[in-house]
């Protein structure tokens, strides 16, 4: 793998989807893969929940499983930034790392890099290429979708060969 694709480059950020409708992402989604984190194990499963709310943000909960199935969970908000389509959300995790760190630059932190058009699966990730995710609405997707949209993540110049892959992995934690 290229060093270029595994560095930061603000510069020349991914391109995103033109728009995102909240009312068709809202909902529960499964994490099929993503880059590590440092606020999840590695074995850990997670699932994100998104739910628009009357300010016309989106509330969420994040939630990861552990493989002994015990859930810990994350709540915040995404706040679609103006001109992006509702592509680009800037997201504030309330938890006491971001109250102290804050949250990152107002270009958004959560850009939609991809997605279905009937909104089952949803690739996202931030302009520095250091987190992505690829989410679906069920939890195990064909192996043809995942591949289409890995190389998706790996020709926008994410690392994916640090991709921990989940697809099908929520069986037995339900």
């Amino acid at each position: 793998m290229a060093l270029a694709a595994c560095q930061s480059r603000p510069e020349n950020p991914p391109e995103t989807v033109d728009s995102v409708d909240l009312n068709r992402y809202t909902g529960l989604w499964y994490e099929i893969a993503r880059l590590p984190v440092p606020f999840q194990r590695a074995d850990e499963l997670a699932t994100a929940e998104y739910m628009l709310n009357s300010a016309g943000t989106v509330d969420l909960v994040n939630t990861a499983i552990a493989p002994d199935g015990e859930r810990r969970s994350m709540t915040g908000t995404a706040v679609p930034v103006p001109g992006s389509g509702n592509a680009k959300l800037k997201v504030s995790i309330d938890n006491f790392f971001a109250k102290v760190f804050g949250s990152p630059p107002d270009w958004g932190n959560y850009w939609v890099l991809k997605l279905d058009p009937d909104y089952r699966y949803a690739l996202v990730g931030s302009a520095d290429r250091k987190t992505l995710w690829l989410l679906a609405r069920e939890p195990e997707i064909p192996d043809a979708v995942l591949s289409q949209y890995v190389q998706h993540a790996r020709d926008a110049g994410y690392p994916t060969g640090e991709l921990i892959i989940n697809n099908g992995a929520f069986a037995g934690r339900g």
